[in-house]
């Protein structure tokens, strides 16, 4: 365990119980997350690889154009 988790835990410690719940929860299910999108993201490099071979494709034959967030 890093230090700066191990220092995260001993200052939870000192919470309210309500409140370390509450941290643990939120802790579990970014982990969950987490393991699942490494899970998607192996399940699916193919189909990116491809999609992003396509979008150089598209932009090296001009068929893309350069906008900003706000012009989406």
């Amino acid at each position: 365990m890093t230090k700066l988790l191990t220092k995260a835990f001993e200052e939870a410690s000192r919470l309210p119980r309500t409140l370390q719940d509450q941290l643990a929860k939120e802790l579990l299910g970014e982990i969950e997350w987490e393991s699942q999108w490494d899970e998607t993201l192996a399940k699916t490099g193919s189909q990116l690889d491809k999609l992003a071979e396509k979008a150089v494709r598209e932009y090296r034959a001009g068929k893309t154009k350069e906008m900003g967030f706000d012009q989406l």
